[in-house]
């Protein structure tokens, strides 16, 4: 089974009405998951940060409540949110080693409103 909060695969978000979200990290919250959008730490956290409601199914693509979470496609698939994505990394590389750990991105989710 593979488990969506430990994959490192890049993930979409794909809601009801057709939008969609590129995932740059997911933490699983008691309620369903919390994720993170790119450029999350530019972002108001609320924008940033975004928490799905709903229990987990699924082995990829998975099940949230009535969004499905599957691996982000290439450039032929979904070239926007690709494209989105292969920005994300270019800045997500200058972080280096100070990018935040799983702590401190949960600290991150918690001032959004997301945890207790």
């Amino acid at each position: 089974m593979a488990d969506l909060f430990s994959t490192t695969v890049p993930l979409l978000v794909r809601f009801t009405d057709g939008r969609t979200d590129v995932m740059v990290e997911c933490l699983r919250h008691a309620a369903g998951l919390v994720y993170f959008r790119p450029f999350w730490d530019r972002l108001p956290l609320q924008d940033g940060i975004r928490f799905v409601a709903g229990e987990v199914r699924g082995e990829g693509p998975w099940k949230v409540g009535d969004v499905v979470v599957t691996v982000l496609g290439c450039q032929g698939t979904n070239p926007e949110q690709a494209a989105e994505y292969a920005e994300w990394q270019i800045y997500r590389e200058q972080f280096g080693d100070s990018y935040p750990d799983t702590k401190a991105l949960r600290q991150f989710a918690r001032e959004a409103g997301h945890f207790d």
